[in-house]
């Protein structure tokens, strides 16, 4: 589908974000580890999603949508049903990356896992690595590519050290921990986003926290009763860029989940002058808190300035960097983002296709092997952007349109779907 955004003359109201998809992933996954039915309200139903749902069907546990909750009854930590077929988890990354560390706790079963087209490019080895020291078996594609089987077996708890800092990759090893005998603790270069201890905590388990190290503890059962995801700040992330850049904006964005390991984004946005306001979190100290934060965000337009963006920050922004190159764009100076090679082993290399897409729309950017470097010109003059697709490029390429001067024709905006199903609907009322 392709969609034509022509610039706003004006962008005023409130917005509520779709339910937080990190969040909603991670409670269906302990949803099914769980020894006594999970009651989630505000599940995020998108196409990444409900393939989670769909896999932790496959292993056995039911789901039931309700119409204001979802149930999940599952199985327990070490009980999940071997599938007949490969478990599909489509474009999820998070599904792919989280889900083998409770499938290494199944002694003596199998499971393969395929997806997409953009899954079969997305590497597996940093989760197969630490599951085999902890004595589960991964077979890869080419020794690092889906699809990829594990075989569960009698784990063992280990140390281990994050080369790169990934929650994906800290929540599978975390995941398996539950299972494994002893204390598993994770480390990391830097901080990653930490719903995943949040949720266990207030599942039961025994999690520590000191400075950039985590460690679960051998549990025989997860219990959680309860849980509503806030509205997603990823999401709410293309409301505040819009806000900002469009002249005389002012929206409200409503009931959005502000965990300080989330909202990097909007730390670099107010570095750079932009006006958000509402009550955030502080960054936590060695307490692991069971609850997630939810405030509502005031923001206005105003002139941006060029920042830099370092390593350090890049995992509490990491969805949200495209964005940024956006920002730079319209911002007086240069904006370089550093350490952020990530960004290329995501639904695309978004690297690669965010440089190209706005220098196709009037940018001055350029790529470096772990970043970009953009030196503001006063806006964007408008053109074409491929999404290739993935929903953060297509919703990138909208937010540029309603900034720029001549418009922009997003090819593929359907990609969108994946994580903000009411992306278009929303903005139209806002325009």
């Amino acid at each position: 589908m392709n969609v034509r955004f022509d610039p706003a003359a004006r962008l005023r109201g409130e917005i509520v974000p779709p339910p937080d998809k990190s969040i909603s992933h991670r409670a269906a996954i302990v949803g099914a580890m769980c020894s006594e039915p999970v009651r989630i309200h505000n599940y995020l139903d998108a196409a990444d999603t409900n393939s989670t749902l769909d896999a932790v069907r496959a292993l056995g546990a039911l789901v039931e949508a309700r119409p204001d909750e979802l149930v999940i009854r599952g199985t327990g930590l070490r009980e999940a049903r071997t599938p007949e077929a490969p478990i599909d988890v489509g474009n999820a990354g998070t599904l792919m990356r989280l889900l083998p560390g409770w499938l290494a706790a199944q002694a003596g079963h199998s499971f393969t896992l395929d997806g997409d087209e953009s899954i079969r490019r997305r590497p597996v080895d940093r989760v197969a690595e630490p599951l085999e020291r902890m004595g589960a078996r991964v077979q890869a594609t080419n020794g690092r590519y889906p699809p990829f089987t594990v075989t569960g077996g009698r784990l063992r708890a280990i140390a281990y050290e994050l080369p790169v800092a990934s929650a994906q990759v800290k929540s599978c090893v975390l995941l398996a921990g539950l299972a494994a005998e002893g204390a598993t603790t994770v480390g990391e270069p830097s901080i990653s986003r930490d719903h995943t201890e949040r949720m266990l905590a207030a599942a039961g388990a025994t999690v520590h926290r000191n400075g950039r190290h985590v460690t679960v503890v051998n549990t025989d059962e997860l219990v959680l009763e309860r849980l509503t995801v806030p509205g997603d700040p990823s999401s709410a992330a293309f409301a505040l860029a819009a806000g900002v850049l469009v002249p005389g904006a002012r929206l409200l964005v409503r009931g959005c989940g502000v965990n300080w390991t989330r909202t990097g984004f909007v730390r670099i946005l107010q570095r750079m002058g932009g006006i958000v306001i509402g009550d955030l979190e502080e960054e936590p100290g060695d307490e692991v808190t069971p609850h997630e934060p939810v405030t509502d965000l005031d923001v206005a337009a105003g002139p941006l300035v060029g920042t830099v963006v370092e390593a350090d920050e890049v995992p509490l922004a990491i969805d949200e960097l495209p964005l940024v190159a956006l920002l730079g764009c319209f911002a007086e100076g240069e904006t370089i983002v550093r350490g952020a090679g990530e960004l290329r082993l995501k639904e695309s290399d978004r690297i690669a296709t965010v440089v190209e897409g706005l220098r196709g729309l009037g940018a001055r950017i350029e790529a470096t092997e772990d970043g970009f470097a953009v030196t503001g010109n006063g806006g964007l003059r408008g053109g074409v952007m491929l999404s290739h697709g993935d929903h953060r490029l297509a919703m990138l390429g909208a937010i540029a349109g309603l900034a720029s001067r001549e418009g922009v024709e997003v090819i593929g905006m359907d990609a969108a779907g994946v994580s903000y199903p009411r992306f278009m609907d929303d903005f139209a009322r806002l325009v």
